[in-house]
């Protein structure tokens, strides 16, 4: 069962002053938050122990089905981040305050590739587009599965970056740029690669934080293919005059570099007060796993999926995808489609009144990976398991929660027992930690107390780096996630009694 929230005024556009009643900062950050089905351009303030977050603008993002493939709308998104900039600036200047800096957050994997006069050669592939798996025994054919993990520590995933490049029919005299690169590429004129974003591709070495030129080398891949790294709180550049035009800012307005992954700069925003947790970034996809300082590079690791990415601070992002709500999503699309539109709360409540025990799917196999009739897939996976599940959705909706968390619960273990690390508590942030059928279903089955929040997680983390990379805060990691505990509305909910089901 759940117990009552934290204290605290909410991390979600509510709280102007701490705890202690210390005021905002003079200092206003603008965070650029791209997700794979939306984005948002929020303005945050803070200090001491308070943050305040304002959305100024929100938008749309999806996958492109075309004729040349799966594909994102790189166009319509740079236009809708100059839109919220200027909404931003706006705010900013009711506010009487500057904007200090903008730091820019996406999904991992995905890259735009970019010619020497800077122009962007094509619109981006979407890491739903099945090329990549193609390209799979070509890569291994050359590295094999074994090597790439010894250097790499990254989880095998067919649309892991290094397999979509072995896809492309030339890349001479392009570079490529990942996606919040090429955002803040075109804000600045500025190419960097930030490193935590890097440590997704396939072709960055682990312990030494830097590219695995031989892996470039041996794939004949160009050796300035990738921009320098720059890390998180480290400037990237000023806006182009004709940016800082079209959106009001002055040109001298800078971009930081952030974790531009957006599970690193959530992670750098869970509000744990020790060592001993466990994190899951519930959004589109579920990143669940724990925080080190040096990457686990074993074959066990690799046999589990496990994946060493850079996380804040040069810390150790060690977790698996484990599927996430994409799959809920996409049914309430299908559903949509049919006529039949509840409210989320109202399947969730509908999901809960089922008993437990009903049947379960492995939520993070790639049949679930491309757009398409998502209730009819969840009901064949279930058949492969010789189980039964109704078509109502209530049915199909529990099923897809039970299994994310016996999903959680088994990669929780796992991360205990391949590191030696034991976790005493779990912390949900981002969209799933509204999700309470989700939260109470996570403790139950991972026999663990779960605290939920913040579901700004990544903005907050976001805007956190900035703020200390511009002096307006100062501290180690373990300081900034004080700050966001002091300010943020959590909600912790308690293992039922029965036996963790795995």
């Amino acid at each position: 069962m759940s117990t009552s929230p934290a204290n605290g005024t909410g991390s979600g556009g509510t709280n102007g002053t701490g705890s202690n009643g210390t005021a905002v900062s003079d200092n206003l950050f603008a965070a650029v938050d791209i997700g794979a089905s939306s984005g948002r351009v929020i303005l945050g303030s803070v200090s001491g122990g308070a943050s305040r977050l304002e959305v100024v603008h929100r938008f749309p993002n999806g996958v492109v089905e075309s004729d040349a493939g799966l594909r994102w709308d790189f166009d319509a998104l740079f236009a809708e981040v100059l839109t919220g900039l200027t909404a931003a600036g706006k705010a900013a200047e009711l506010r009487g305050l500057p904007i200090t800096s903008i730091g820019i957050d996406t999904w991992a994997v995905d890259y735009g590739l970019v010619d020497a006069a800077g122009e962007l050669v094509a619109q981006p592939y979407s890491y739903r587009d099945p090329r990549g798996q193609g390209a799979v025994n070509s890569v291994h054919k050359v590295l094999d599965p074994a090597t790439l993990y010894a250097t790499t520590g990254l989880q095998f995933l067919p649309f892991n970056t290094i397999y979509q490049l072995a896809a492309e029919p030339s890349l001479t005299e392009l570079q490529a740029l990942l996606i919040p690169d090429l955002i803040a590429f075109k804000l600045t004129g500025q190419r960097r690669t930030e490193a935590t974003n890097a440590s997704t591709t396939g072709l960055f070495d682990a312990v030494a934080g830097e590219w695995a030129t031989e892996f470039l080398a041996a794939l004949q891949l160009p050796s300035t293919l990738f921009p320098p790294l720059i890390q998180p709180g480290e400037t990237v550049g000023t806006l182009k005059p004709h940016v800082a035009a079209a959106t009001g800012l002055p040109v001298a307005t800078r971009v930081v570099a952030v974790g531009s992954h957006d599970t690193a700069s959530a992670v750098a925003a869970v509000p744990a007060s020790g060592v001993d947790f466990a994190y899951i970034s519930s959004g589109t996809w579920s990143l669940v796993g724990v925080e080190l300082r040096h990457p686990v590079l074993t074959e066990a690791g690799r046999q589990a999926n496990f994946t060493n990415e850079r996380g804040v601070d040069n810390t150790i992002r060690y977790l698996r995808n484990v599927g996430g709500l994409w799959l809920l999503s996409e049914c309430q699309r299908t559903w949509a489609k049919e006529g039949y539109e509840p409210s989320l709360e109202e399947l969730l409540d509908a999901a809960a009144a089922l008993p437990a025990g009903g049947p379960l799917v492995n939520a993070d196999d790639s049949y679930f990976i491309a757009p398409d009739d998502m209730p009819d897939r969840i009901r064949s996976a279930a058949r492969v398991t010789g189980a039964v599940l109704s078509d109502k959705p209530a049915a199909i909706v529990r099923c897809i929660l039970d299994s994310l968390a016996a999903g959680y619960a088994r990669t929780i273990a796992d991360a205990e027992r391949l590191t030696g690390t034991p976790v005493g508590v779990v912390h949900i942030v981002g969209g799933g930690s509204q999700n309470r059928l989700l939260c109470q279903l996570t403790a139950d089955s991972t026999g663990k107390p779960v605290v939920a929040g913040p579901v700004e997680a990544t903005a907050l983390g976001n805007i956190l780096v900035q703020a200390r990379g511009a002096g307006a805060l100062a501290g180690s990691l373990t300081e900034l996630r004080q700050q966001v505990a002091l300010s943020s509305r959590l909600e912790t909910y308690e293992p039922a009694l029965a036996s963790p089901r795995l």
